[in-house]
C-alpha cells in the first residue's frame, strides 16, 4: 500500500493528534538532559580527561580505527543523543519537532521512534563505512531521515524560510539533500556522510513500508497498557463562588464529550479519506469538532 494511497494515512496507535505527541516530548527532554551533562562535564575532570570527552569516546560514534577508546555496537544507538554546542542541538531538535511532529500522529509513537534510531543507524553505519577519522555525534541522521519521509508524505506542504518564503517541502528537502552529497568530503563534527545516510535509511524505511505497512503494535503493547477512562467527580470551589472544576477535570471532561456525544456508528472510510487529504492540505489544526471526533473513533478501530 503506497503513501500516496489515503487509507495509510489512517491513524494508528494513538488517541487523536497531539502539538507534542509523546514519542517527541521523549527525545527532546532525554537528548536536552545528555546535553546537560555534557556541559557539566566539561568542568568535571576524572583522571586527568574531561568527563565530556569521556561521554563522547564511550558513547558518541567512534571510528573503527579507536579515539581514545574503540567502537561498540551501542554507539550507533547513543551518539544520537549527543551534541556539540547549543545551535547544533537547537536546530536538530526544532527540526525533528518540525517535521516529526505530523509524522508521528500518523505512525504512531512506537513506530516513529524505531524509525527515528534506524535513520540515525543508517547514518552511523554509513559514516564508518566510509571511514570516519573522528567521533561523530548528534541526532542529525535521524532528522534527515524524518525530513525526508515528510517529503515524501506531504509534497505539496509549504515551508516557509525564515517565516516568509513558501517553498514545497519535496523542492526544499531535496535540495537540503542534494547539498548533503556534494559537501561528503568535508570534516566537520555534524558529518554529512551521517545526513546523507539518515536520509537514505529514511527513504528505504518509507518504500519499504509502503509494501509491507509494519506493525509494531506487538512491541508498543509490551511497554503500555490500556487506558480506561472515566468522567472526573465535580469538586467544590472556592466558598462563595459556586461549583468548580479543576484544569485536569476539564479535559477529562472533554474527553469525555468527545466519546459520548453521539452513539458509535460505523465508520465511513470516504469520510476519513476526505478528513485526511484535508490535514494533508491545511494541517490538524483546522478540522472542525465533528472531524476530529471521527478521526478519533477511526484510531480506535486499528
Amino acid at each position: 500500500m503506497a503513501y500516496g494511497d489515503k487509507q495509510y494515512y489512517r491513524p494508528t496507535g494513538f488517541s487523536g493528534f497531539k502539538f507534542f505527541p509523546p514519542g517527541i516530548k521523549w527525545l527532546l527532554v532525554v537528548t536536552t538532559g545528555v546535553f546537560l551533562i555534557q556541559m557539566i562535564g566539561e568542568n568535571i575532570v576524572i583522571n586527568g580527561v574531561l568527563l565530556s570527552n569521556l561521554i563522547t569516546a564511550y558513547f558518541g560514534l567512534i571510528p573503527f580505527h579507536g579515539y581514545i577508546t574503540s567502537f561498540y555496537p551501542w554507539q550507533l544507538i547513543t551518539y544520537q543523543f549527543l551534541h556539540g554546542g547549543f545551535m547544533h542541538i537547537f536546530f536538530n531538535m526544532f527540526l525533528l519537532w518540525m517535521f516529526g511532529m505530523e509524522l508521528e500522529n500518523i505512525m504512531g509513537t512506537t513506530k516513529f521512534l524505531i524509525f527515528y534510531l534506524l535513520s540515525g543507524i543508517g547514518g552511523g553505519l554509513l559514516q564508518l563505512i566510509v571511514g570516519a577519522s573522528v567521533p561523530t555525534i548528534g541526532a542529525s541522521g535521524s532528522v534527515f531521515g524524518v525530513m525526508v519521509a515528510f517529503a515524501m508524505m506531504f509534497p505539496d506542504r509549504p515551508i516557509y524560510i525564515y517565516f516568509l518564503l513558501p517553498v514545497k517541502a519535496k523542492y526544499l528537502i531535496v535540495f537540503m539533500i542534494l547539498l548533503e552529497f556534494l559537501s561528503v568530503g568535508n570534516a566537520d563534527l555534524i558529518a554529512h556522510v551521517v545526513h546523507v545516510g539518515g536520509a537514505i535509511t529514511g527513504f528505504i524505511f518509507i518504500i519499504l513500508d509502503r509494501k509491507y505497512m509494519f506493525d509494531f503494535s506487538k512491541i508498543s503493547g509490551w511497554f503500555t497498557r490500556p487506558k480506561i477512562y472515566k468522567p472526573k467527580t465535580p469538586k467544590f470551589g472556592k466558598p462563595g463562588r459556586g461549583f468548580g472544576f479543576s484544569n485536569k477535570d476539564v479535559k477529562d471532561a472533554d474527553f469525555y464529550e468527545i466519546n459520548s456525544r453521539k452513539p458509535k456508528q460505523k465508520i465511513d472510510q470516504a469520510e476519513i479519506d476526505r478528513i485526511l487529504d484535508k490535514i494533508s492540505q491545511s494541517g490538524y489544526q483546522n478540522l472542525t469538532k465533528e472531524e476530529k471526533r471521527i478521526l478519533f473513533e477511526a484510531s480506535k478501530h486499528e
